[in-house]
């Protein structure tokens, strides 16, 4: 039974992340009558008092929201994008979007860099769409499923898992971990018993789950994430100090370079030989899903002295290890516990974060790095806030036993996005995990990489493996807070 104290922070979580319905009760709406970022209006509100704008005020854009006939939306409840940029500087910066709840929506913009900037909304998805989605990751949590093989000698079996399945078909094999609690069940095959499960792999994604009509919602020309037409300002150079402004965005691209706002500083290492000296005696472990893979393997092709071991571990899922053992950096990764979609894990190698945290001494030389999300959004909410608790508890342990260890969370990010990757990884759960992790790590010892504002703000296209540019940004951050 969970602690009183939990049920009311998840009370709280899931209460900050509540999303405006567009109609209590109302039927999905005919595709002429949801939001149609064509017909919408967009309007750069003029600044107080004067007529230009300089570095370090702040900029406000006003959208109304039309339907396919040019009607005002009443309700809010779209999910919209913004961002500023400069394309000639490369530079860019999220917007922060307030939904008014009747149609109207302001985008609000930080005036980091002196230039020409554009003003960009893009509607990701209409209000009717997030309700599809919605009721889809409350009912539908089975629509990516998971299957594992057992054998024993010359028989084998394949069965359906889950982290919750209906007993009432067939018995099942009950893997809930005895130290965290997580639950996890297969089907119990029909000759085999539990203990016989040699793997856990993705099984795949369920078909004709929204209608016909919902699917129009999710269609190509509605689904391009129209941009409501930029508006280009001039942004002058300040005279005087910028008042500190109440937005608070970690960062924004210059020159293709990340700049953290706040109490940040970032370096650059551009020297292989500085990320070798910032590695020197350190043991890096990552944790978590193949957007946090991805930097051990940027790290691996990059460093020259930093070789792969191997372990023999299947292509894309590992366990891996890369050593350097001139300069004594151990740099490991290991992917979390299921929900995991990758081709095959062995049951052998299926750990949980927490448990894994549990097992490490910590140290000013031990990096800890978590990426935690993407294999979650299939599920309600209440199963990635249980999940972070027990990691959070977890580096609680660790933080105690070892003050010095350094912690780094990777934040989610946006991905590319069609009819059928919206239904299971759409940005919009994306954005409901990021907000709970950020909540749920708010004052701890922990350092966050913010991947989801890099990837808002900079140019090139959406992709859940950012490209190369990024990733570079995302590793010096990394670098700046171990050394």
């Amino acid at each position: 039974k969970p602690f009183p104290e939990d049920e009311l922070e998840e009370r709280y979580l899931l209460e900050s992340i509540a999303w405006p319905e567009p109609r209590p009760g109302s039927a999905t709406p005919a595709l002429h009558q949801t939001s149609d970022p064509a017909h919408s209006l967009f309007a750069i509100l003029p600044t107080k008092g004067r007529r230009e704008w300089h570095v370090g005020d702040e900029l406000e854009a006003l959208v109304q929201m039309h339907d396919f006939l040019g009607r005002p939306k009443l309700y809010g409840g779209d999910f919209l994008l913004a961002r500023l940029h400069s394309p000639e500087l490369r530079a860019g910066v999220a917007g922060k979007v307030v939904d008014h709840r009747n149609g109207f929506y302001s985008a609000m913009f930080p005036l980091p860099w002196a230039g020409s900037a554009q003003v960009e909304v893009t509607l990701v998805h209409s209000s009717e769409a997030v309700s599809v989605l919605r009721r889809l990751r409350e009912e539908r949590p089975d629509r990516v499923f998971f299957k594992s093989l057992f054998r024993l000698g010359s028989l084998s079996e394949s069965t359906v898992c889950n982290m919750c399945l209906p007993s009432d078909q067939h018995p099942l094999c009950n893997y809930t971990d005895l130290h965290t609690g997580e639950p996890w069940y297969c089907y119990k095959p029909k000759l085999l018993s539990c203990d016989t499960r040699i793997n856990h792999a993705k099984g795949g994604y369920l078909k004709h789950i929204i209608t016909a009509k919902e699917a129009l919602l999710f269609q190509r020309f509605v689904l391009v994430q129209v941009v409501m037409r930029w508006r280009e300002v001039e942004v002058e150079n300040s005279s005087k100090n910028p008042e500190p402004g109440k937005l608070a965005p970690s960062g924004y691209f210059y020159k293709d370079s990340w700049r953290p706002l706040g109490d940040v500083t970032m370096r650059q290492f551009n020297e292989l030989s500085a990320i070798t000296q910032c590695l020197k005696n350190k043991v890096v472990n990552m944790y978590g899903d193949s957007t946090v893979r991805q930097w051990f393997e940027y790290l691996v092709a990059l460093v020259p002295g930093l070789k792969e071991f191997n372990l023999h571990s299947p292509k894309n899922v590992g366990p891996f290890m890369a050593v350097d053992s001139t300069h004594n950096i151990l740099l490991k990764y290991r992917c979390h516990g299921p929900p995991i979609r990758f081709s095959t894990v062995l049951s052998s190698e299926l750990r949980y974060v927490s448990n894994e945290l549990d097992g490490l001494s910590g140290g000013p030389d031990t990096v800890v790095v978590l990426s935690i999300w993407a294999h979650f959004s299939t599920f309600p909410v209440e199963v990635y806030i249980r999940r972070l608790r027990h990691i959070r508890r977890a580096l609680v342990r660790l933080l105690d036993r070892a003050p010095g260890t350094v912690v780094v969370i990777r934040s989610g990010n946006l991905q590319a996005l069609d009819q059928e990757v919206s239904l299971f990884n759409s940005d919009w759960y994306s954005l409901q995990l990021d907000e709970v992790l950020r909540s749920m790590f708010k004052g701890m010892n922990v350092l966050l990489v913010d991947a989801w504002q890099m990837s808002v703000a900079h140019h090139l296209p959406h992709a859940l493996h950012p490209p190369e540019v990024i990733v570079k940004n995302m590793i010096d951050m990394l670098l700046s807070y171990v050394c």
